[in-house]
């Protein structure tokens, strides 16, 4: 008997069109570029399916042929050629390595490049052509994303991650390996139903009302029989793209009816929902007067909108400017961006002491560089941080101090994921009084176990948080809260929530 024959491969980035910073071959480089038999043995965010899948066929004795995975860190605009070569390298995979009897591919879902407001919709269409129309296409997405008509066109099954902070991508992609295995064997034939609750917001899911909102919904993933998969697509609000916003999609075995059915009960429970799921947004001055009233530590306090995970820089100065001109002390900060000054730093060496400017150097509303003398207490070559299971490179690192203030400067973008950003220089994060992290929320699991207070601060606007003023010149006009500007301008629209479909609906 034949072996089933599958591909994988991962092709993804999260693009914030605001962005100043540009995506090129480099960019996927700095963070993950493996060709076939390159990938480590430790997945990254969006290419857990090509470690799951290697696992996935030795266990059930199929042929795994690993194709392209490719991963940038969150920034602006993809360039054409990078899009494009990378795309068309994973097609000619496929192509020479063919026939299979399924695809499972890793992406973000919301790359945006120059030239294509949906990469992954078109990446999956030309996969689709290239393996005709009854073979399963599969992927796995971040639920920061897009959900486009074309890619639930193009494909049989799309699983986002449900958890944010995505503590959950291993989970994921088991589970797109799981219906994968099922639809080859003829035991399923997945089809997906989609709901428009038209809104956009952001959805932390450690804390209420959406803890609860995703516990009810494996619940009832697991409970229901024909229910395949559920997934809450958030959304990404600084991608301006024209299908952005919220959307709800359901992954039944030939079941169109029950997955609209469910997909419309979770897309209206969530539109009620709408403004009560951000977490509360202090002001720095605020942020510190908590973090110093506490009593204990380390108070974390999270440089939420500041955060390379959302594809800003990550070289927003306004918290660490507060913190020098309050003369604060015993407080750690990861990381600031800023490739010249860790370049400086290595020159000068550990134990130096010179005059340094860093920070604030990508795009406005970020702060003013610092200017400061600093004492360089640590140098790495290739630093690296831990994310569940995976291994996050943040480049050369440099570990300064100004007065009783520690900082870390990285020369490759990333959002702190772990505590391990501070141990990894030798700092004990848990004998510190603040911690400040550039992440939204992804660091939550982490430094939830060691913070008896976490904050979130809205420092600056290097990143577009506000829909209802962001300039968006493609976004839709009747998603919640964007219409609540629309309507005060003198404009009618619906506000009722939603619209259903679902695939060749």
């Amino acid at each position: 008997m034949t072996k089933p024959r599958a591909f994988t491969a991962a092709l993804a980035t999260e693009t914030n069109t605001f962005s100043p910073i540009r995506i090129d071959i480099n960019a996927f480089r700095a963070s993950l570029l493996a060709r076939p038999g390159e990938h480590p043995e430790t997945p990254t965010l969006c290419s857990a399916v090509v470690t799951v899948g290697r696992r996935f066929a030795c266990e059930n004795d199929w042929e795994l042929v690993e194709g392209t995975a490719a991963w940038a860190d969150p920034a602006g605009l993809v360039s054409r050629q990078t899009f494009e070569g990378l795309r068309d390298e994973i097609l000619d995979q496929i192509v020479a390595g063919g026939p299979f009897d399924v695809v499972v591919i890793g992406l973000h879902g919301a790359m945006v490049a120059d030239g294509y407001d949906d990469p992954e919709g078109d990446l999956l269409s030309r996969i689709r052509s290239v393996v005709g129309p009854d073979v399963p296409v599969i992927a796995t997405f971040d639920p920061h994303s897009h959900l486009t008509a074309k890619r639930v066109a193009a494909a049989d099954a799309l699983i986002a991650f449900k958890e944010f902070p995505h503590i959950d991508f291993v989970d994921r992609a088991e589970d797109a390996w799981r219906i994968a295995g099922q639809a080859v064997a003829g035991e399923v034939k997945p089809v997906m139903s989609v709901y428009d609750p038209k809104m956009i917001d952001v959805f932390p899911t450690t804390s209420e009302p959406m803890r609860r909102f995703v516990d009810e919904m494996i619940r009832r993933e697991q409970e229901t029989p024909g229910l395949l998969s559920l997934s809450v697509i958030h959304g990404f609000m600084a991608g301006d793209v024209p299908e952005m916003g919220t959307k709800l999609l359901a992954v039944t075995n030939n079941d169109p009816a029950l997955g609209s059915e469910v997909a419309r009960d979770l897309g209206e429970a969530l539109f009620k929902l709408r403004g009560k799921v951000r977490s509360a947004e202090l002001t720095p001055a605020e942020a510190y007067a908590k973090a110093l009233s506490c009593e204990g530590g380390p108070v974390t306090i999270a440089d939420m909108w500041d955060n390379p995970g959302g594809g800003t820089a990550g070289d927003a100065t306004v918290l660490l400017a507060e913190a020098i001109a309050g003369k604060l002390e015993n407080i750690a900060f990861g990381s600031i961006w800023d490739p010249v000054a860790v370049q400086l730093c290595h020159a000068a060496g550990e134990g130096a002491r010179m005059m340094l400017r860093f920070g604030a150097k990508s795009a406005p509303e970020t702060g003013k560089p610092i200017d400061a003398e600093v004492e360089i207490l640590r140098n790495i070559r290739n630093a690296e941080q831990f994310f569940g299971q995976s291994i996050v490179p943040i480049g050369d690192a440099s570990l300064i101090r100004i007065g009783g203030i520690e900082v870390i400067l990285n020369s490759t973008r990333a959002q702190c994921f772990d505590t391990s950003l501070f141990s990894n220089f030798g700092i004990d994060p848990t004998k510190r009084k603040i911690l400040v992290v550039k992440s939204t929320n992804h660091f939550h699991q982490s430094f939830a176990r060691i913070s008896p207070l976490i904050l979130y601060c809205a420092a600056g606007r290097p990143y577009p948080n506000d829909p209802r003023v962001t300039p968006y010149k493609k976004a839709p006009r009747d998603i919640w809260p964007i219409n609540e500007a629309v309507n005060a301008s003198g404009h009618e629209t619906d506000t009722s929530a939603g619209t259903a479909g679902r695939k060749g609906g």
